[in-house]
């Protein structure tokens, strides 16, 4: 059985979310962090960075949202859910995983926390960068989304997972992810995954999923 420490609509939500697509038996711990239940000396001990997600995988706790998925989905090959070794479709699909973790996500960050960049001053130019560079990937994605259903080969995929969190924390920004229409196609069309909206209704949330 596996182990989530999470919060509710953060980055715990998808490895709840991909948890419930494998339909594996996992024990979820929503973490309140109005009560700093993140920053506690026990939760520090396992992910010294004080965030979420941390999932114990094996005894061990194991960091980081788009590791964390790729790493399920080998440990559940059975699941489709990434392109195996060495075929056509794996090097774009580490390729727009990295991109999303190492490129997008961050930018995210910076909105939502301005002041960490910022050292609490030049607040609000740190949000007009970050909302630009955030919208200037959400173009991508959606141009990318052209003349697809999903991101890499054709079928859904952890890359389509990461994708749907991060356009998710878009729904308050001044233009989110569903004002690109390719995008909003996709995002329709992944909203009625059975998972998806079990991991919603489990976590108490009601913004986004049905538009």
């Amino acid at each position: 059985m596996y182990k989530l420490y999470g919060s509710p609509s953060t980055a715990g939500t998808a490895i709840h979310w991909m948890l419930l697509e494998l339909d594996v038996p996992f024990e979820a711990v929503l973490l309140d962090f109005d009560k700093g239940e993140h920053k506690t000396p026990d939760y520090l001990a396992l992910n010294p960075d004080g965030v979420v997600p941390t999932l114990i995988v094996d005894g061990a706790p194991v960091t980081q949202m788009a590791g964390i998925v790729t790493l399920l989905a080998e440990r559940h090959p059975e699941a489709g859910l990434a392109p195996p070794v060495g075929s056509s479709e794996r090097a774009p699909y580490l390729s727009w995983s990295f991109w999303l973790a190492n490129s997008f996500q961050p930018h995210f960050r910076a909105w939502f926390y301005p002041h960490e960049p910022a050292g609490g001053e030049a607040v609000d130019a740190v949000k007009e960068a970050a909302r630009v560079r955030i919208e200037q990937g959400l173009a991508r994605l959606d141009a990318h989304l052209a003349d697809r259903d999903v991101i890499v080969g054709d079928r859904f995929s952890t890359v389509d997972l990461l994708v749907t969190i991060l356009c998710r924390w878009t729904r308050n920004m001044p233009k989110p992810a569903t004002a690109w229409p390719n995008l909003k196609r996709y995002l329709d069309r992944i909203r009625q995954r059975p998972a998806l909206r079990e991991v919603h209704a489990r976590e108490g949330l009601t913004d986004w999923i049905d538009g």
